[in-house]
């Protein structure tokens, strides 16, 4: 096996902050509140084939860096989790074949609907108006109970509802929407959006047809190639009530692929330096000029760069008055005045191991889609789709990757293991416990098998 970094994202915000539980009918279930603790569990990537159609191409997803593990650091001392006999069918041996027909077929039948909504996705953050309406519209007609412009400082945001029976476990998904000025959905956002509505639509179908009392929450979550509308979400109690929360993203890698892994925390800071205007020819020694502090500020912390250890990344734009590291050294060199405005931090990623393993299980068992093993219980696979060397998130060869038919059908193939993952959760009380035992020990920062 091939020792690989985790990959990193705009998902890298995902469930940053305080984690809550909520007691429910599991007895093993109760309110926890704790800070994110880093962990980096190592990555490999199973070796097959690669072909002319499907080259190798490995980079980080989405925003800044992947974190621990890898080509650079040790492996980590946390153990594998435990594997939860999935048979050769795909499928643990408590769960009836026939709920995962129905949850097969259901996402089989909306294939073609996925796509078009896939396809009908443009619009960049804060603004998807249009995945809005479009989303919360469709989910309306397939008896969701739908809650528009769910925040008021998030008016793009929507929640859609389906319970059934009584009492029971509640699971999370989450689509995000948004994409990116100038380049569309070169982060695969579209894939995402229609990934969530396939999860949730068929665990709604199985468990009407089979009786299985649970709830299904979706979040349409905005902003998130920038803003952290997850964050938002969450300091707001959008997951108050879950139990666990899935959801995917697209990646580049190795064909029939996926990852699990986690991601580095990240903190955006503007600095903005104020010189002083002078006549450049009567009396140039009269000014400060604040384009030199920038571009000090900017060449020093580059030289700081190669110095950095592989789980640190720092990355600046000069953008008019918009700069993000840090200057105060620069500005005091040349006498401008400097502010420095932090935004919204990003904590680190952590996967859940007991829904990793099962999710990681099924897919490679039934759907042929071999993984790399690796706030509440979340699991947060980045699955491959074909684009070109160094064609990854981010980018315009990505963007035309996303469109294809082989990346929904990727796409598919991941929701499908998410939802028997799900399913698996609103039916087995004690895996449910599992789950939250492996969140408790990672909260605590103790291995978590």
């Amino acid at each position: 096996m091939q020792s690989l970094s985790p990959l990193s994202g705009c998902f890298s915000a995902f469930f940053a902050r305080s984690r809550r539980r909520v007691q429910r009918d599991n007895p093993s279930s109760s309110v926890r509140e704790t800070e994110p603790v880093p962990s980096a569990p190592s990555r490999s990537i199973i070796d097959h084939p690669t072909s002319k159609e499907h080259p190798p191409c490995w980079s980080p997803c989405c925003d800044f860096s992947s974190k621990g593990g890898g080509l650079w650091s040790p492996v980590s001392q946390l153990e594998s989790p435990p594997s939860y006999s999935v048979s050769q069918r795909g499928t643990d041996s408590n769960t009836d074949i026939s709920v995962v027909s129905t949850i097969e077929q259901t996402l089989d039948s909306l294939d073609a609907k996925l796509r078009e909504l896939s396809l009908d996705l443009h619009e960049i953050m804060f603004e998807e108006k249009y995945a809005h309406d479009l989303l919360t519209g469709f989910l309306s007609e397939q008896g969701f109970q739908v809650t528009r412009h769910y925040l008021p400082e998030l008016p793009t945001a929507w929640r859609a509802e389906f319970s059934f029976g009584v009492g029971g476990r509640v699971v999370g998904v989450n689509s995000e929407m948004d994409a990116l000025p100038g380049i569309g959905h070169a982060c695969g956002h579209n894939l995402i959006a229609v990934s969530g509505v396939g999860v949730a639509l068929s665990l709604k179908a199985a468990m009407e047809k089979h009786k299985i009392s649970g709830k299904i929450v979706l979040l349409g979550t905005p902003a998130e190639e920038a803003g952290g509308g997850k964050v938002i979400l969450l300091e707001r109690g959008a997951y108050n009530d879950m139990d666990v929360c899935l959801m995917c993203h697209p990646s580049p890698g190795e064909p029939h692929s996926a990852s699990i892994g986690p991601t580095i925390a990240m903190q955006a800071i503007e600095v903005e330096f104020f010189g002083h205007s002078a006549h450049a020819g009567a009396a140039p020694w009269e000014g400060t000029n604040a384009l030199d502090a920038a571009f000090l500020a900017y060449s020093s912390i580059s030289m700081l760069r190669q110095q950095l250890k592989p789980d640190h990344r720092i990355h600046g734009v000069i953008q008019g008055k918009d700069w993000s590291p840090n200057g105060k050294a620069a500005g005091m060199a040349t006498s401008c005045s400097v502010d420095l405005k932090t935004e919204l931090p990003y904590y680190d990623l952590r996967q859940n191991t007991v829904l990793a393993q099962y999710f990681s299980d099924v897919v490679s068992a039934r759907y042929g889609v071999q993984t790399t093993d690796a706030a509440l219980p979340v699991i947060h696979p980045a699955f491959a789709i074909p684009t070109l060397p160094h064609g990854g998130n981010h980018t315009p060869a990505f963007e035309k990757a996303a469109k294809t038919q082989k990346a929904h059908e990727a796409m598919m193939a991941v929701t499908k293991g998410l939802a028997l993952t799900g399913l698996r959760v609103l039916n087995d009380a004690s895996f449910l416990s599992q789950v939250q035992t492996a969140f408790t020990l990672d909260s605590a920062g103790k291995p978590t098998s």
